[in-house]
């Protein structure tokens, strides 16, 4: 009777510690059947990530009382369809390392250690940037696949990660929160400050409408930066989910980069329709894409989904899909199949 007695209390204390301190694994396997065809030449691969990001990834929380906690994210971009990790960016700039894509795994998508309460949250370590967030959040095929929107280069290096960030995250203010981050190459004092930058996102969130304000400036050589900013909106009216958005990429001395993006979320058949219209436009050169889409759940985990686009090019740009190749001012389309599953 002792035994079980001092069992039951050992049980109950350790119930009581894992419940302040949490650890989790998870992660997404995705693998799609993707053919591209260009005027010059076709191509067609068995890739990953056409839907959601492939990952493998721990992530864990320790309430420290008074409504204080710390936690923990280390995420690992995994390229299932050869076995490789994803490179990382380190210091925010160019790798030279002859080994790039075939190194092993590295937490490149986010390795952050934060520190949050009712004033916000403090967050360090390498994230992603804010204006990547509204790229990606107000875009029905988020930022993979044949059906994302086309990009020329907004952003740089840091235009979806940044490597040794500190960020601030602050709670909903009435629906308005502040995101601002800033991000260091950790260059010597007498050197150019490659890599270091700052960036920023407001949003608001009421209801079926969300909106968002987002941008970020990085050094990208000695008096050289990469200065994008974006604005977008989505609006959920039940029957579908439409969004839009805009942004405008300044580097210092060459021509700015404009896109936007138009699109909707229509729920049918049990699963999702995706539809979009894309462009970018640079110097004269000008891309634009039509992908129409659909996301079929077999399960909370389980999807299966094919995407179709069609990339139009003018004024120069030869924009192909798919690992496809086109000639100036000439035509791309792509598509695909594929399976993705989250644990």
């Amino acid at each position: 009777m002792k035994k079980s007695l001092v069992a039951l209390a050992v049980l109950a204390a350790s119930g009581a510690v894992m419940a302040q301190s949490s650890v989790t694994l998870f992660g997404v396997v995705d693998a799609a059947y993707a053919v591209g065809n260009g005027s010059i030449s076709d191509k067609t691969q068995l890739r990953n990530s056409g839907y959601n990001s492939s990952r493998l990834g721990f992530r864990g929380v320790e309430d420290l009382g008074g409504g204080m906690k710390a936690s923990f994210w280390l995420e690992a971009g995994v390229n299932n369809d050869d076995g490789t990790g994803s490179a990382s960016s380190a210091l925010n700039q160019a790798q030279t390392a002859a080994n790039v894509g075939t190194q092993g795994l590295t937490f490149n998508r986010r390795s952050t250690v934060s520190l949050e309460g009712s004033m916000g949250e403090v967050r360090l370590g390498r994230d992603y940037t804010p204006q990547f967030w509204s790229e990606t959040a107000f875009d029905p095929f988020g930022t993979n696949g044949v059906g994302t929107n086309i990009a020329f280069g907004k952003g740089g290096l840091t235009g979806v990660r940044a490597s040794n960030s500190i960020g601030y995250l602050s709670p909903s203010m009435s629906g308005l929160k502040l995101w601002v981050q800033t991000y260091m190459g950790e260059n010597a004092s007498t050197a150019a400050k490659i890599g270091n930058g700052n960036a920023y996102r407001i949003t608001f969130d009421q209801g079926a409408l969300a909106l968002a304000y987002a941008g970020s400036k990085t050094t990208t050589a000695a008096g050289v930066s990469n200065d994008t900013s974006n604005i977008a909106g989505s609006y959920d009216l039940g029957v579908a989910k439409l969004m839009a958005q805009s942004n405008t990429t300044k580097i210092t001395a060459a021509a700015n980069i404009k896109g936007s993006v138009i699109g909707a979320l229509v729920p049918m058949a049990g699963g999702t329709f995706r539809i979009s219209q894309s462009q970018t436009e640079q110097a004269g050169k000008k891309s634009s894409l039509t992908a129409v889409g659909f996301v079929n759940p077999m399960s909370k985990r389980t999807d299966l989904y094919a995407t179709y686009g069609r990339v139009s090019n003018s004024g120069g740009a030869n924009v192909s899909l798919n690992g496809s190749s086109t000639a100036v001012n000439a035509s791309s389309t792509g598509y695909e199949f594929g399976v993705k599953h989250s644990f």
